[in-house]
């Protein structure tokens, strides 16, 4: 059962009641959505990872190559790490990036 009233007098002024109650909702909404994007844009970026595994492409994406967090060569195929795994990807045989140098910040040196 409806709790509406069922003239159209009653009914237009519901109608132009939520219609207010809708647009007040909007402007607040609105302005919510303003002030998180200002704070967005003042809060300091992330600190980057330290370290950095670059994954392959092909089946099960295995790692292809370490790097320091600050490299300037990575690709978008790289996840966080953390320094022991680092190191245990360098002692499995995976290949450190020539340019950042992961094997000698860690001081792990072949």
């Amino acid at each position: 059962m409806s709790e509406l009233p069922p003239d159209l007098p009653r009914l237009a002024t519901v109608v132009t009641y939520l219609r207010g109650e809708l647009s007040r909702a909007e402007r607040a909404l609105a302005v919510a959505e303003e002030r998180e994007a200002l704070a967005a844009r003042r809060r300091p970026p992330p600190e980057p990872p330290a370290w950095l595994v670059e994954r392959g492409i092909g089946a099960g994406r295995p790692p292809v190559r370490v790097h320091t967090g600050d490299c300037w060569d990575t690709r978008s195929r790289c996840a966080p790490a953390g320094a022991d795994q680092i190191r245990a990807l360098l002692a499995q045989g995976v290949p450190e990036c020539r340019h950042c140098r992961p094997d000698t910040a860690l001081g792990v040196l072949e």
